[in-house]
């Protein structure tokens, strides 16, 4: 899980009811890099006031996500990250600036604006995304809820999601590195809106295409239609150079699943460290200008790319395994992986019983 790094939490709001258009299945999902608490001028307690190194990568840019502009180019995050559906980006961005003005005073005033990141995909076949049912409170009670425990699956932002034609959503894995005697560790969430179900590879198998072939299948059209958004964290001292370099890896456990990124798919990642944080006040009341700091040698990175690898393919799989059956917006069920399975009768492999938790659907 993503908050097997140290201080990382997470948290959703799920925002369901009646819709003109058929009912919401939507939310939001919070993911915290450090403590929320603000300070004073000087302080050195919050992203805004000791910003996160940062980077981040974009493989196909269908998406509407906002503040990453500025991680690339500066480097930094600054705010806690929201995870939403595409209509409702605008609506998370005013809750985290709200949420940074609240404990900020400066902001805007004695020190610069803030770059609230939020990103999206679209849960449009199953939500009634017109409705545009998320409001500024559901980001505030995502953040709110955020804790080293939480749900994935259909559940948050991911409550909407549709992944290789079953229900997505959220996923999260870690991998524990040992460099000169530290141990440090690498954890992803993602959110999985992406994929044909014909293409979908688990552990090297075609199970897709064996759904595919036990019965009619609405969703085999092989296009990879929608997104897949990622944040990585880590504890490891990475600048926000080897980052984006990590970030890039996330490609690699789509490949495995069978995605292709797709010309109609977001593939987005935002990467950032807990280590070698970044004073805002620098410069203020005699606090050095010249940061020092330790960093991983790029002779190391092999080893975390080829976790990344390992890790976003477990994710992936993860929202598929973790998430249930949903009747959306139009009445018609979108089915989980171990349903569409076992109503093809499609073994799934063996490895992934562990991924799938103690239901004991796969018994």
């Amino acid at each position: 899980m993503i908050t097997d790094v140290p201080g990382v939490l997470v948290g959703h709001a799920n925002v369901r009811g009646n819709s003109a258009g058929g009912g919401l299945f939507t939310g939001v999902t919070a993911i915290l890099p450090g403590p929320s608490s603000g300070t004073t001028e000087g302080g050195s307690k919050d992203a805004f006031d000791r910003k996160y190194p940062a980077g981040m990568y974009v493989s196909n840019g269908f998406g509407k996500s906002l503040g990453l502009v500025q991680v690339d180019e500066l480097g930094c995050l600054e705010t806690p990250i929201l995870l939403t559906n595409t209509l409702s980006v605008g609506t998370c961005f005013t809750a985290l600036a709200q949420w940074a003005l609240d404990r900020h005073p400066q902001i805007g005033d004695t020190t610069g604006t803030v770059n609230p990141v939020v990103m999206e995909c679209n849960d449009g076949p199953i939500n009634d995304i017109r409705a545009m049912g998320v409001g500024a409170e559901d980001a505030f009670r995502a953040m709110d809820a955020a804790s080293a425990t939480f749900e994935e699956g259909a559940v948050g932002a991911g409550s909407g999601m549709t992944c290789f034609g079953l229900k997505g959503g959220i996923g999260s894995a870690s991998r524990k590195l040992t460099f000169d005697g530290a141990e440090f560790t690498i954890g992803i969430l993602v959110m999985t809106n992406f994929g044909s179900l014909e293409r979908l590879r688990i552990a090297g198998e075609p199970i897709g295409e064996r759904i595919c072939a036990a019965q009619s299948h609405e969703t085999r059209d092989g296009h990879d239609k929608g997104s897949i958004v990622s944040v990585i964290a880590t504890d490891l001292p990475l600048d926000s150079r080897q980052l984006k370099r990590l970030a890039k890896r996330v490609t690699v456990g789509i490949a495995r699943c069978g995605g292709y990124i797709g010309n109609g798919s977001g593939e987005i990642v935002l990467a950032f460290s807990t280590a070698n944080r970044i004073d805002h006040w620098a410069g203020k009341s005699g606090r050095p200008m010249i940061d020092t700091a330790a960093r991983l040698n790029d002779n190391a990175m092999d080893d975390c790319f080829a976790a990344v690898a390992d890790m976003s393919e477990e994710a992936i799989l993860r929202s598929l395994l973790r998430a249930h059956t949903v009747v959306g917006r139009t009445g018609k069920p979108t089915y989980c992986l171990k349903d569409a399975a076992a109503r093809a009768e499609v073994a799934l492999p063996d490895c992934i019983r562990d991924l799938c938790g103690t239901c004991g659907t796969c018994d």
